[in-house]
């Protein structure tokens, strides 16, 4: 192809020509610049743009696509990542919180294996505490050396021949202590050409660690630690049911006991059963007056329960303490006014708070009974409160006198660890659960579950206590809201009189221990209770409201004893975590806490958990129990060693337990 230059020679266009070979060989040259093409028009143009408009459109759906398939990863990564979490709080027993993410997790993983986690996510192994008391150091993790081949040998050396990690060993003497090192180098990366023995900045403190060790050497000495009162309770026994002490001289004989062992004071029920037994509004105080005046004599101060369940009687019909006779009777005529399960079968326990504000007890209401009674034993000691003698009184509000539905009841069939059953089948409960839902806009939400099981059932084996279960679905949550409420409701109607008749009195209100189950996501055996508090919700955070709302202090029920292994993994218990967020949620909100141990007997070790409980060393708070209440069915019949026992007391009154080791 040719083309026509100004001064009329041609040049040849063809790019195979000799000229366009010139270029490629030679890119000095000045090649001629080539004509624009020409926009296409008419048919071409709308082809052209018809080719453009189908690249756009088929990126468009790419991208579309794309976006779907990046959901589609993100809702599996989700997923995947919500097991991972669940998986965890049940069989792992991390307290991750409801919304955790990745770094949750890691955080959760890293510390389990003993690294320590910053709130700003730095991490590092914190220097393993000492061991007991035989032996000054903890256990190494290179092999042994000896104090004296510390002193001698180089950083390099000790890099080299030994692990990245550098702890206390086993063999060193106090003495030799100041020579230590713990050091976190990589061998590999990092070379020492420093020759110097050890005696750098990374050397810990000679006073430092021996202030460690003294502290392993004397890890369960509590001297010094917070004064923690420490109460008897007395048998409940003592007085029959004609309200007649029955042994004064064996009352002494106990007395004297604990005396010597410098108890503060003594707990003493008084059974509703007995003070109001046979008629209404007829109240008999006259054995409780013996028992008092003995007391006195010994200067021991009194803690009075107010009892209003029955006692004993789990296993059979026969209660050793039944509710009121002229109560029984009216039962009979109208047994809804007992807490009923599901099958329709009556707890004679206690009284159903459906009736709290029902008369149908001889004209009056189940809290204007409970009133009455208080006011009465509030009249009848007037003296014993003036001089102090009695320094607190405790509420009972539920079976066994703590603040809970009777679910796990014995005499109706109920064994260790089964879930229980739910009690609001009497008609005053669910004309209440009646009206919730109305109120609510669902009529049909007024029942209870149809698939919560039975007493003994596992929370796998239901549809409402399993993991997704119904007990977290619309229903589920109204269901347990208001059966929770419910509770809440009973224990604020009754403080309010209780505040009444007690004033200027320190009021106690028992907490259970419901620890079984503790590692479902559901806590089953706690929602039967009456505490709505699975893995993503505080239960007792609106518990604890009430009681602050009255100034209450709060009694929780603190296992000492050691559980198994197998126990521990048939029914997921964590007893520690229940007693970690009870006593913490309790203490954030101001209340004061006190403890009581379970009836079981208790060896040295067990002493030593129910002290690490009433005061933890960890606490950066320094929150303790205000005191402590020992329950034993008898010091002088029961298998009591009373050397712990002494050992107890002494550590709870942050006294030197040691002594009475010399003297043994």
């Amino acid at each position: 192809m040719k083309s026509i230059n100004d001064d009329g020679s041609t040049q040849d266009l063809d790019p195979q020509s000799d000229h366009s070979s010139d270029y490629l060989t030679n890119p000095n040259s000045n090649p001629q610049p080539h004509p624009h093409p020409r926009r296409p028009r008419g048919f071409a143009a709308a082809a052209a743009a018809a080719v453009t408009t189908n690249s756009v459109a088929k990126g468009k759906k790419e991208r579309e696509k794309e976006k779907e398939r990046t959901k589609l990863r993100e809702r599996h990564r989700r997923a995947i990542t919500s097991r991972m979490l669940a998986g965890l709080r049940q069989y792992g027993n991390f307290p991750l919180p409801a919304r955790a993410d990745m770094n949750d997790v890691l955080a959760a993983l890293a510390r389990e294996a003993g690294w320590v986690v910053d709130a700003d996510g730095t991490t590092y192994r914190q220097c393993p505490p000492p061991s007991h008391m035989g032996s000054f150091a903890a256990k190494s993790v290179e092999s042994q050396l000896s104090g004296g081949s510390l002193r001698n040998c180089s950083v390099k050396e000790t890099i080299e021949n030994q692990t990245s990690v550098l702890r206390i060993d086993e063999c060193l003497s106090p003495a030799s202590i100041d020579s230590v090192v713990i050091a976190e180098r990589d061998s590999k990366n990092e070379k020492y050409t420093n020759a110097s023995p050890i005696n750098t900045v990374d050397c810990l403190e000679a006073d430092q660690l021996m202030q460690d060790i003294h502290s392993g050497v004397h890890e369960n000495d509590f001297t010094g630690t917070p004064y923690v009162p420490v109460y008897v309770k007395l048998p409940a026994g003592i007085i029959n049911k004609f309200c007649q002490l029955i042994d004064p001289e064996g009352i002494r004989q106990e007395l004297m006991h604990m005396k010597s062992l410098n108890v503060d004071g003594v707990v003493v029920d008084c059974w509703w059963g007995i003070v109001e037994g046979w008629s209404p509004q007829k109240y008999v105080w006259s054995g409780y007056r013996e028992l008092f005046n003995i007391v006195r004599k010994f200067k021991l101060k009194l803690q009075v329960v107010m009892a209003f369940h029955e006692c004993g009687g789990n296993d059979s019909s026969d209660a050793l303490i039944s509710l009121p006779q002229w109560v029984l009777d009216i039962g009979k005529d109208n047994q809804d006014i007992f807490f009923t399960d599901r099958e329709g079968r009556r707890n004679t326990e206690c009284l159903s708070w459906g009736i709290d504000k029902e008369r149908v007890l001889k004209g009056r209401t189940g809290i204007e009974v409970y009133f009455d009674m208080m006011r009465s034993f509030r009249t009848e000691f007037d003296d014993l409160f003036a001089e102090g003698l009695i320094s607190a009184v405790e509420v009972g509000l539920g079976a066994s006198g703590e603040l809970k539905y009777p679910s796990f009841s014995e005499r109706m069939g109920w064994r260790y660890p089964g879930i229980g059953e739910f009690q609001c089948y009497d008609k005053y409960l669910q004309h209440s659960l009646r009206r919730a839902a109305k109120l609510r806009g669902h009529s049909f939400w007024a029942r209870g579950p149809d698939n919560a099981g039975h007493y003994n059932s596992m929370p796998h084996e239901t549809g409402f206590f399993c993991e997704r279960g119904d007990y977290d679905n619309y229903y589920g949550r109204f269901f347990l809201h208001w059966y929770s409420q419910t509770l809440i409701d009973h224990a604020d109607n009754v403080l309010s009189l209780a505040t009444l008749a007690f004033e200027e009195t320190k009021i106690i209100v028992k907490v259970p221990a419901v620890y079984w189950w503790y590692k479902t996501p559901s806590h089953a055996a706690e929602l039967t209770a009456g505490y709505h508090n699975p893995t993503n919700q505080d239960g007792y955070f609106p518990v604890f409201e009430v009681l602050r709302k009255h100034d209450v202090t709060m009694k929780f029920v603190c296992l000492g004893f050691h559980l198994s292994s197998q126990e521990a993994n048939e029914s997921l218990i964590d007893p520690e975590g229940l007693s970690w967020q009870v006593l913490n949620s309790a203490w954030d909100r101001g209340l004061m806490a006190g403890g009581e141990n379970a009836l079981l007997c208790y060896d040295r070790e067990g002493y030593k958990r129910l002290v690490d409980t009433a005061k933890p060393r960890n606490d950066p708070d320094h929150r303790h129990f205000s005191f402590f209440v020992y329950q034993q069915p008898s010091l002088l019949q029961a298998n009591v060693c009373l050397s712990d026992l002494d050992f107890f007391v002494k550590c709870m009154h942050g006294k030197d337990p040691w002594n009475l080791l010399c003297s043994m």
